[in-house]
């Protein structure tokens, strides 16, 4: 089959390397003032760095890659779940805090991103999106799938996810194409309109268009769509578009989007991962280079995931991935000689497979079984009360269309009843009850399609494990390293 983008192998390289590289850049810059609200007035780095500074928004796709590497290019939220618990489990911030929670108590993605989890609109999964972009340069719209299973591990339902879906779509545009207005088109494309992120962005794109000052923008974001929470998503996405529009250069854009205040690392960071693969290396001046060098410095709180040494390293197997990943999964995008891209660009506008992935339900549980994914929708919250009646679902999707299903069974813990009740669009219902309900309870569910039967084994909460969770207040936390507190990393 034909594709009708091309990427150049050795401008992919260049635009890889660019990324992370930018990544570190304005992650570097901006650490010193996350959650700083006022107006900044950085001209360049301040203080002058001699490294990289360490950054979760970096760290937390090395342990993604190292999935991918393990797993195959077919992962899901399970997959990285499973990864997240083994490597990243010491991150006790807000969204990442709760997702490691519900993880702990058996929730798994989507539910596991939003069942008692104040966090899901924040930032930590839109900083996430450039490993999704690089391994499906030229494809957006798969691009973004992938970025939603990543998404709802921690803010399943939230602007978190559309955030992140939006950056991963954005970028991966960016490997064919420079116009910034066309490339945020294309993100938007993959994201709902209603969406506060959508709203943001779009208003931002009017005070440009209008001449406003950025000065002015910024007020506006903040009046219309500000949080008293730094690291809330839409209003640092208004400042990342801010400094990419009214920027003048590399430098001047990194240091706006930053001198906005809030989640600076986070802003500076995506914006120069942007720019990087815009503009390759080549677009990086070597000032806002050389200080930081190109080693990567891990956080604290990353377990060993074979992280690479340095930048080279890195892009040497974020290429190893793609090269796998793009002709196995891509209808619209290969690697060959020089980058290539039609007169129109409409195929970088599609979005059925990131509205289908949209669609997916994140109150429900999905497991990957046999190359299907079974789903336990709980309509509602996950957990069951005694001498209530709760009706749930079952469905079984493959490349996220329902496959049919001829019944389903579900083996539940002594004493409770399960009723398997009709078949309706795609989902078989049943109803459970039970006297007596335990803090964490497992049902087996089997699903019947054409062939052999699938199972798997889900979690279903009981009042006392699920009492709630005070909004705006983290998990518990070490006193001495600071790390979650059941996965501290203090010297033994």
């Amino acid at each position: 089959m034909k594709r009708p983008i091309q990427i150049g192998i050795e401008d992919y390289r260049d635009k890889v390397f660019a990324c992370w590289l930018g990544k570190n850049i304005g992650g570097t810059l901006g650490a010193p003032y996350e959650c700083k609200k006022d107006l900044q007035h950085l001209t360049f780095y301040d203080p002058l760095p001699s490294k990289s500074a360490p950054n979760d928004d970096l760290d937390l796709q090395l342990a993604w890659l190292k999935c991918l590497e393990d797993r195959g290019i077919d992962v899901t939220c399970g997959d990285l779940a499973d990864y997240w618990v083994r490597f990243l489990s010491a991150y006790p911030w807000n969204e990442y805090g709760f997702c490691r929670r519900n993880l702990g108590r058996g929730l798994r993605p989507p539910v596991s991103g939003c069942f008692e989890n104040y966090y899901i609109d924040e930032m930590g999964s839109p900083i996430r999106s450039e490993i999704w972009a690089c391994v499906a340069p030229g494809d957006p719209q798969l691009a973004a799938a992938l970025a939603w299973h990543d998404a709802v591990l921690d803010h399943a339902g939230g602007e978190g996810v559309y955030g992140e879906m939006f950056w991963a779509a954005l970028e991966s545009a960016a490997f064919v194409i420079q116009e910034p207005q066309t490339l945020i088109r294309i993100g938007l494309a993959m994201i709902p309109i209603w969406s506060r992120i959508s709203r943001v962005i779009r208003d931002v794109l009017w005070c440009h268009a209008n001449a406003m000052p950025w000065e002015e923008c910024r007020d506006r974001i903040l009046r219309s769509f500000g949080h008293h929470n730094p690291c809330h998503a839409p209003q640092n996405h208004g400042f990342t578009i801010l400094g990419w529009l009214y920027g003048a250069d590399f430098g001047d854009k990194l240091c706006k989007a930053v001198n906005c205040g809030y989640d600076t690392d986070c802003t500076g960071a995506t914006l120069g991962s942007v720019l990087g693969i815009i503009g390759g290396t080549a677009g990086i001046p070597d000032r806002w280079r050389q200080p930081i060098g190109e080693a990567i410095v891990l956080h604290k709180f990353t377990g060993d995931c074979s992280a690479p040494r340095d930048i080279a390293e890195l892009t040497r197997r974020t290429e190893a991935i793609a090269r796998q990943l793009l002709p196995a999964r891509s209808d619209a995008a290969c690697f060959a000689d020089a980058t290539h891209c039609p007169d129109d660009t409409s195929v970088l506008f599609r979005n059925d497979r990131a509205l289908r992935a949209l669609g997916r339900d994140p109150m429900a549980a999905i497991e990957r079984v046999a190359g299907y994914d079974l789903a336990l929708h709980y309509h509602g919250e996950p957990v069951l009360r005694p001498g209530i009646a709760k009706t749930l679902a079952v469905s079984l999707c493959r490349d996220d269309a329902y496959e049919a299903l001829s019944r389903i069974e579900v083996a539940t813990p002594d004493g409770w009843e399960a009723e398997v009740t009709k078949l309706d669009a795609g989902r078989w219902h049943f109803v459970l009850r039970a006297g007596q309900v335990g803090p964490r309870n497992q049902l087996t569910v089997t699903a019947y399609p054409v062939g052999e039967p699938v199972s798997a084994t889900f979690t279903l909460l009981g009042p006392d494990e699920a009492k709630g969770y005070p909004c705006n207040v983290n998990v518990q936390r070490c006193e001495r390293c600071g790390a979650r507190k059941e996965a501290c990393v203090c010297p033994r």
